[in-house]
């Protein structure tokens, strides 16, 4: 298979073509869609709590649901990617509070107007997902040995800087510094539509989702992702940058921490050290749930938005429903052991219709 075969409208694929390209019944296009699982467990889901929890469907009460997906489904959707690209990133839930603590204590330290912070935030994000993926394709060590130590490292070091420097578990405040309004504006207002308030991180994680999309059905790199998720030593011999693909993989991740770091610093002006630790398996989950495979090439930006947003729903209807919350770690490893047992069944559908 050539992973940069380019394609065009109507032409016919050669036996040898990736799977997304070849022609193929209405049917079995819709069983080998990756958030085919995820989408009918979304939907009963959304039957269970319209009928246990009276105000589920009211407009107010899934705002708070699409606010509580997006915080989730803005780093869901590069870590899907990764996960198509056959790696996985432990470190990612620490380093969105990495994000947040740079961003806050250089402004603060340094006086300086907060988007200075923002921006030194990104520098240092990315260069840690460039670090990852610079590593892994160095040494090629099993990803998780890579981000498991990164991920020990930022949590020492989100704690030793922050008390090290503000001599306390979290940073100074920075609400009354210049710049504060304007990256509240874009990292964690409140828009107003048709009476009800939507967090802005729905719009990107909208954004987020339709970029992914069109990267991995539209281009040439998606054709890369999926090629190293499946056999990353037959898409080395066609010639795909199976180390750059990588490397760009782990910074999406990291951009997408960012995004969310940004956004907990500006909600709520300060950041708490120890935040972040095991949201990195959320992610995973929402990636999971919505079709990615455990061990690569397959799955969809938008299946790990579907996962996403199945996990708000469950979150915030079990607390709209006024079931006992101690349940709801239960009914997320349910959902993961259902959404991975109806994804193997599809996919055999889909090979037994071919």
């Amino acid at each position: 298979m050539s992973a940069t075969t380019e394609r065009t409208p109507g032409e016919a694929a050669p036996a040898t073509a990736d799977e997304r390209l070849l022609r193929t019944s209405p049917l079995r296009r819709l069983l080998a869609r990756p958030e085919l699982g995820s989408v009918v467990g979304a939907l009963a889901v959304l039957a269970v709590f319209a009928v246990a929890a009276d105000g589920f469907l009211r407009p107010a009460s899934l705002s708070t649901v699409l606010y509580a997906s997006s915080t989730i489904g803005i780093m869901a959707v590069p870590v899907a990617l990764l996960m198509i690209g056959g790696e996985f990133d432990l470190s990612a839930g620490v380093l969105v509070t990495s994000s947040a603590l740079i961003s806050s204590m250089f402004s603060y330290q340094m006086t300086a107007n907060t988007w200075v912070g923002v921006g030194v935030s990104l520098l240092v994000t990315l260069a840690v997902g460039a670090f990852n993926g610079f590593l892994l394709t160095r040494t090629r060590l099993p990803s998780f040995i890579i981000t498991l130590g990164t991920f020990l490292m930022l949590t020492g070091m989100n704690l030793g800087f922050t008390k090290l420097i503000d001599g306390t578990v979290s940073t100074k405040t920075i609400a009354d510094m210049e710049g504060f309004p304007s990256a509240h504006a874009v990292f964690a207002s409140t828009l107003t539509v048709g009476g009800v308030d939507f967090k802005v991180t729905i719009l990107w994680w909208l954004g987020l989702v339709a970029l992914a999309s069109w990267i991995l059905l539209r281009t040439r790199a998606g054709n890369w992702i999926f090629a190293v998720g499946g056999n990353q030593d037959a898409a080395r011999a066609v010639g795909v940058p199976v180390a750059g693909t990588k490397i760009g993989l782990y910074m999406g991740v990291a951009l997408g921490a960012w995004i969310s770091g940004q956004h907990l610093l500006f909600s709520f002006d300060a950041v708490q050290s120890g935040e972040g630790v095991g949201n990195e398996l959320i992610y995973i989950i929402a990636a999971v749930i919505g079709g990615c495979l455990i061990t690569g090439g397959y799955g969809s930006a938008i299946g790990s938005a579907v996962g996403a947003l199945l996990f708000g729903m469950t979150s915030k209807g079990i607390v709209f429903a006024e079931w006992n919350p101690d349940w709801f770690k239960f009914f997320l490893g349910a959902m993961l052991l259902l959404a991975t047992l109806l994804n193997h069944w599809v996919r055999k559908r889909a090979e037994a219709t071919k």
